[in-house]
C-alpha cells in the first residue's frame, strides 16, 4: 500500500490565517529532514479532511509534493490543530523524514 499524497502550495506572504481559511486554505508547515528550515505553506482544507478520516498523527506518513519550491517527500503527520468540540480544522504541521529510516 501506498502512502497517501498530499499537494501544499507556499503561503503567501502576510497572509492572515482565517482569511485562508475561509478561502478553503488550512495553514501548514513543513520542518526536519531535507528541509532547509521551516516552510510555510497551505492545503486544500478538503484534502486535508479526507486525509485526516485515516491518518493517525505521529504514526501516519504521507508523501507530501510542493510544486513550486520543486520539493517532494516523506513527511510525518506531526501536529493536528482543531476546535475543540465543533472539529473543524485549524492547522496542520508534517516533520519530514528520511525515507531511508523508515
Amino acid at each position: 500500500m501506498s502512502a497517501p499524497t498530499i499537494e501544499c502550495k507556499t503561503r503567501p506572504e502576510g497572509s492572515k490565517p482565517n482569511a485562508l481559511r475561509r478561502e478553503g486554505l488550512l495553514p501548514a508547515n513543513i520542518y526536519g529532514h531535507n528541509v532547509p528550515e521551516s516552510l510555510s505553506l497551505v492545503v486544500d482544507a478538503k484534502d486535508a479532511e479526507t486525509l485526516l478520516r485515516t491518518a493517525v498523527v505521529n504514526k501516519t506518513v504521507v508523501e507530501v509534493n510542493i510544486p513550486e519550491q520543486s520539493w517532494q517527500g516523506s513527511a510525518l503527520i506531526r501536529e493536528v490543530q482543531a476546535h475543540p468540540w465543533k472539529g473543524n480544522l485549524y492547522h496542520v504541521s508534517f516533520f519530514a523524514v528520511d525515507p531511508a529510516k523508515l
